[in-house]
């Protein structure tokens, strides 16, 4: 099994480090007495939508199969299957496209281009079949995909994360388990009966499932052979042309009618599709992926988008996951994607949003991304806006808190605020916010709460979080319908807004870009703050 390991194909034609994608788990839900549990919850915390129940005799089977979507430079719509030797592209809309087949020594065995590739594509690969491992890469307009073919016929793509579960029942601790490996079989997942020694008055008969960064791996021991594994619940978890520029805002505030002029000239950023970077924080060495774009020219400044991943996630996963670089990209808007931290026994790269996750100073870290940034790209400094899924929404909420003085409006999904950590910030500054729930999701409840697992996490809920943020934004009145259907606070001080997008029977997903983009670009730091 390849699972988390690091490939390098000689002559550096690609590297790939946490690959995974067309995984599958099953295995068995059980009493201590090894009694199978029925009905039990099983939810990702990094795959957005994907959950299941265990049956009457506990068994369950998971995966994620349905094809992944190429880089957006190709289409928003493309999807790359493998099935009985056959490739498929589906959804194809490029001018020019180049598809290569290569050994796991980076030997290119197959490469042919085509032109004005308009629908699907098939190709029959049978040729190849006999080799254990074949590495595919599509480039297009000066950008590139790399997957992996497994002899199981199996479709990976670079960046992917291992997935993270929460099992969880009325009645029973709740518990999380992360893959190992692409293909897991006969995992046993022990779980406990919920007893009042180790309720912290919110059990998981609440139905309150917390999000996944709130596990500490102390929460289970794991036995873990090649395909199988056991866990058991405890009772005591825990979590470069010269040029200057100056740059209109583009909404109302005390000072953003001023202008701030940007000098473009000496900056050093070149476009490229995943450039690796990294910033030295309290003596460490913190990594984050820069993307710049083909629309960037370096003549005059624009946004940047800082996007934080979810648990068990990395920056690298969250580029080819994001639905925020299809609708910034042809803006020329530069983004970056950090890579998180764990904490020791923790459920992987994390964010410090609540003492569960990480003891890394993350808003330091972010601080410090911003101004690497500044030296090396002409970005404007007045439109620097925040994102992130499930736990990368956690922590785009809490950067809003935290850093209101850089960042000009954020739009978290899938996460709310923590009443103990991020909730208890004193701001810069009013900020606009923009949130998006499932009134379903799964994994962080849509009603809030604590988590109970002992791990400083308790959350204010979407519509705990949406009025946090309307208070101390000093709005004005009641929330309104916007024309996205969303509920919104429009009369708040400086010209900010606040919304809560809430998708009925939605699940843990990363909201709509389409509405999440446009309502961040409104919004431009106040020109006393930018240093």
């Amino acid at each position: 099994m390849i699972g988390s390991k690091v490939l390098a194909f000689a002559g550096g034609v690609a590297m790939l480090s946490t690959i995974s994608l067309a995984w599958t788990i099953s295995g068995t839900v059980v009493t201590e007495a090894g009694v199978g549990i029925p009905q039990v919850d099983i939810n990702s915390f990094n795959y957005a939508g994907i959950g299941t129940q265990s049956d009457a005799m506990g068994n369950f089977t998971l995966s994620n199969d349905n094809g992944m979507a190429l880089d957006q430079n190709l289409s928003r719509q493309v999807s790359v299957r493998y099935s009985g030797n056959i490739l498929t592209m589906e959804g194809l809309n490029a001018q020019a496209m180049k598809v290569s087949l290569m050994d796991a020594l980076g030997k290119v065995v197959y490469s042919k281009e085509f032109r004005e590739m308009r629908g699907t594509l098939s190709l029959d690969l049978s040729k190849y079949a006999g080799q254990r491992t074949t590495f595919l890469r599509i480039s297009s307009n000066g950008s590139n995909s790399t997957y992996m073919l497994t002899a199981k016929g199996a479709l990976l793509k670079e960046g992917d994360p291992l997935a993270s579960f929460m099992f969880s029942k009325a009645g029973y601790d709740n518990l999380n388990y992360t893959m190992a490996a692409e293909v897991e079989t006969g995992v046993r997942i022990v779980m406990k009966a919920t007893t009042q020694a180790n309720n912290t008055g919110i059990s998981s008969s609440s139905g309150y499932i917390p999000f996944g960064p709130g596990m500490d791996k102390s929460s289970s021991s794991v036995v873990a052979g090649s395909s199988s594994s056991t866990v058991t619940s405890s009772s005591n978890p825990g979590p470069s042309q010269q040029s200057s520029s100056s740059v209109a805002p583009a909404s109302s505030g005390n000072d953003t009618q001023a202008t701030v002029t940007v000098d473009c000239s000496g900056k050093t950023a070149k476009v490229g599709d995943k450039q690796n970077m990294s910033v030295t924080v309290d003596g460490k060495q913190r990594t984050f992926i820069m993307h710049i774009p083909n629309a960037y020219k370096g003549d005059k400044p624009v946004p940047l988008v800082i996007d934080y991943h979810p648990i068990g996630g990395s920056g690298n996963g969250e580029f080819g996951s994001s639905p925020y670089k299809a609708k910034t990209d042809p803006e020329g808007v530069i983004t970056l994607y950090p890579d998180g931290t764990s904490k020791p026994g923790g459920m992987g790269n994390g964010w410090n949003v609540g003492p569960c996750c990480s003891n890394d100073d993350d808003v330091k870290f972010s601080y410090a991304m911003i101004d690497k940034l500044k030296e090396i790209a002409c970005i404007d400094p007045q439109r620097i806006y925040a994102t992130g899924f499930s736990m990368g929404g956690g922590m785009s909420n809490h950067v809003a808190c935290m850093m209101s003085d850089v960042f000009a409006a954020v739009a978290p999904a899938a996460m709310d605020l923590n009443k103990t950590n991020s909730a208890a910030c004193k701001m810069s500054r009013p900020i606009s916010v923009i949130n998006f729930r499932g009134t379903n999701d799964p994994v962080c409840r849509y009603q809030g709460g604590d988590s109970g697992f002992n791990d400083g996490l308790n959350f204010l809920g979407a519509e705990g979080t949406f009025k946090f943020w309307a208070e101390k934004n000093e709005c004005q009145g009641s929330p309104t319908k916007n024309s996205n259907g969303c509920d919104e606070y429009s009369n708040c001080k400086d010209g900010t807004k606040v919304v809560l997008c809430t998708k009925q029977g939605g699940g843990h997903d990363y909201g709509d870009a389409s509405i999440g983009w446009p309502f961040l670009k409104q919004f431009t730091l106040p020109a006393s703050f930018v240093k």
